[in-house]
């Protein structure tokens, strides 16, 4: 009848057409009985939209809030779920590029969101300083909350703006660069090859079919041609699917001059 995602206290269901309201309101509540640590239901009436990525809810059980704190890799975080992307299901992503992150490595991820990206990488890596830039201000007020929250004002630093147009006026170029960037037609990589030091590491993320997933090989090659830089594509897996035969694709960039 109905799939959900756990982000903290806050449940979001999204259910099958045509489920009729006392339905929902009972399957919220036997989600609020199962899950101690939930304490709000909400149901998802809208797919992710605009460059943002935000969503609609309604509420259905449990506290009338739409406010997550929501804990993952030693980190917590919080932010509205209304105005907010943030997917649990990389959670195992940002693991594991925080893992690659060798002592003293400079990091840039762009589309931040509330930065947990810059914040996994910063709790559980020897890296010297983490910059996360989100275009949303919603977004941008969290990450700064969440950088407090986790005590790394140290080392993470939030910065509010359009990627394409504030990154170019960085000083300093970057050892690594994530590219959390959502389904965009933008694929941004022109600014990253820019910021990115000789020998360092693109971890960029693309939304391909299966089938065609020789089109972002492809993009990546070009867009180097375009900048050139010489890089070897050192892998690209699967991050996560989004459709029928539709994936989240990370592919890991080394750029060498």
């Amino acid at each position: 009848m109905a799939s959900y995602d756990l982000l903290g206290n806050i449940a979001i269901v999204k259910f099958k057409p045509g489920t009729i309201q006392n339905k929902k309101k009972r399957f919220a509540q036997q989600l609020l009985r199962q899950n101690t640590l939930v304490t709000t239901v909400l149901e998802k009436t809208s797919r992710f939209k605009g460059r943002l990525r935000t969503l609609k809810t309604r509420w259905l059980a449990g506290e009338r809030t739409t406010e997550a704190v929501y804990r993952e890799n030693n980190c917590t975080f919080l932010f509205d779920v209304d105005t907010c992307y943030f997917s649990p299901r990389l959670a195992s992503e940002r693991k594991e590029i925080a893992q690659m992150v060798r002592k003293g490595e400079s990091v840039l991820v762009m589309c931040g969101g509330v930065a947990p990206f810059a914040i996994v990488i910063a709790k559980n890596s020897n890296v010297e300083r983490a910059a996360s830039i989100e275009l949303g201000r919603e977004c941008s007020k969290y990450a700064l909350e969440n950088v407090k929250r986790n005590k790394l004002k140290d080392k993470v630093e939030i910065l509010q703006g359009d990627v394409r147009k504030k990154v170019p006026y960085l000083k300093e170029r970057f050892d690594r660069i994530v590219m959390a960037r959502p389904n965009l037609k933008d694929d941004f990589l022109d600014v990253a090859f820019k910021k990115i030091k000789k020998e360092g590491i693109i971890h960029y993320y693309g939304f391909y079919n299966e089938e065609l997933i020789k089109n972002l090989r492809e993009l990546i090659e070009r867009r180097a041609r375009e900048a050139k830089k010489k890089i070897r594509i050192i892998k690209i897996k699967k991050a996560g699917d989004i459709g029928v035969r539709q994936y989240r694709y990370r592919a890991d960039i080394k750029v060498m001059n």
